[in-house]
């Protein structure tokens, strides 16, 4: 891999702590939420950050593969819902539903775009075989899962 840029975060504390990146344009408390027995409240928790991370990644992979399509996304927009749950032999693993919204596309030219996307988005390449991610795609009212 040709690097292109590379972020830097430190996280002190674990689950109950905070983060900060190394420019410092980042910093948050990092607080359990009350499902996993934390307080919840103020502060945010690994998995939504990894769903804001993935959801802004995927909206601009949508972006580069529209454009070079001379499709225009910018009414789109892009949920991103992070499971935490227990996998076999008691551990942990992740799911992730990425609920993608292309009011003016029609449903068939959506579900492709989403599903080229897919292809191109990095995060969708890093946990693509390592954890299960559901595409949902809304275009023009009608929703649909996509291919992922």
């Amino acid at each position: 891999m040709k690097t292109l840029y590379t972020a830097e975060a430190t996280a002190r504390g674990g689950r109950q702590g905070s983060a900060r990146t190394s420019d410092g344009n980042l910093e948050v408390e990092i607080v359990p939420p009350a499902e996993l027995g934390g307080p919840g409240g103020s502060g945010t928790n690994p998995e939504q950050l990894f769903a804001a991370g993935y959801a802004a990644c995927f909206g601009s992979a949508m972006a580069v593969v529209a454009g070079k399509r001379g499709q225009d996304v910018s009414d789109s927009s892009v949920t991103g819902r992070v499971a935490l749950g227990q996998i076999e032999g008691g551990n942990f693993g992740l799911a992730v539903e990425l609920r993608v919204e292309l009011p003016s596309m029609d449903s068939e030219e959506a579900e492709k775009l989403v599903a080229r996307a897919h292809e191109v988005c990095p995060y969708s390449n890093a946990t693509r075989g390592n954890i299960d991610v559901a595409l949902t795609v809304d275009a023009g009212g009608v929703t649909a899962a996509a291919a992922g």
